[in-house]
């Protein structure tokens, strides 16, 4: 299906799994019809959300056929059993190359969420990062899924998302997020899916596409690095 929502990237009898583009939607709004309300269009039968992206945010989202697997893969994300990756890009220097991300979050003013630092239900993000040229990269896997979490963790090490103005990143052709790999078990099969992102300038460059392969590459020592850092 080619449309300007979604890539369909897989489908089975429980679930489908899409690339969603950039700047679009998860729900309606404005009167414009959202990336979920296409889905049930195109698909022309029941469908039920399980997580979701930001607006600005391109990549990998799995959506359920079934209310009852709906609830099984909703709980296997509050357990954290199915294993999520992100890549982003900034212009701004990171605190530090590679860490972990930790705090509640509360939310600010104009829409905006802030890291606090208090631990009752924090958000946990976990990160690896290189430069290229002027640019910071970087490899996301956060372990909760709070509202705009990975843009105020990536503000709060000094390097907020390109594109991202409302966390003050610098203004560009898109916002530089993108859910690149996802990972679970269902049914006693293991499921591995990986989407390098090719929407936006700074994301259409070979080498540093080649780059993320490398690191998400099952086994290679820069992925072991975000798990053990």
């Amino acid at each position: 299906m080619n449309n300007t929502f979604y890539e369909l990237i897989d489908e089975n009898e429980d679930f489908i799994i899409i690339n969603k583009y950039p700047d679009v939607s998860f729900h309606s709004e404005n009167n414009e019809k959202g990336l979920f309300a296409k889905l049930k269009e195109d698909f022309n039968y029941p469908l039920y959300a399980v997580h979701r992206l930001d607006k600005i945010t391109s990549g990998l989202i799995l959506v359920a056929k079934t209310s009852e697997i709906a609830s099984e893969i909703s709980k296997m994300f509050s357990q954290r059993k199915i294993d999520k990756y992100y890549v982003a890009v900034s212009d701004k220097k990171p605190k530090k190359k590679m860490g972990l991300i930790s705090g509640d979050m509360k939310k600010a003013r104009n829409g905006q969420w802030k890291l606090t630092r208090t631990f009752e239900n924090p958000a946990i993000t976990r990160f690896s990062s290189f430069k290229y040229e002027d640019k910071y990269f970087f490899i996301l896997k956060p372990y909760t899924g709070k509202t705009h979490q990975l843009r105020v963790a990536m503000k709060s090490i000094s390097s907020p998302i390109i594109g991202d103005v409302l966390y003050g990143g610098t203004n560009a052709d898109r916002g530089y997020l993108h859910a690149v790999k996802l990972e679970f078990l269902h049914k006693g099969i293991k499921y591995h899916y990986e989407n390098i992102p090719k929407n936006g300038i700074l994301f259409n460059n070979e080498y540093i596409r080649e780059k993320f392969l490398d690191i998400l590459s099952e086994g290679k020592t820069s992925l072991k690095k975000i798990e053990r850092c």
